[in-house]
């Protein structure tokens, strides 16, 4: 049971990892304050985009980890 949970973490770790890693990053930076801040197609729909599934996806793999993480603390 300990190698199992061991193994799960281990496979919940890197998931997370390339999870985050593949998420564009947040910072604009200067690109509203010259352009202004216009709406496009995709920022009204982020619920459907790529962008909320790695995020959903983040945190679900986040709540799996931290289970896991538990759950060996219990086992050991």
């Amino acid at each position: 049971m300990h190698n199992f949970l061991l193994v799960l973490e281990f496979i919940f770790s890197i998931t997370m990892i390339v999870v985050v890693l593949l998420q564009p990053s947040k910072a604009d930076g200067l690109k509203g304050f010259i352009t202004g801040g216009s709406e496009t197609f995709f920022s009204k729909n982020k619920s459907r985009t790529k962008e909320a599934l790695l995020s959903r996806i983040t945190v679900v793999t986040a709540v799996l980890f931290a289970i896991t993480t538990l759950a060996l603390n219990i086992v050991k």
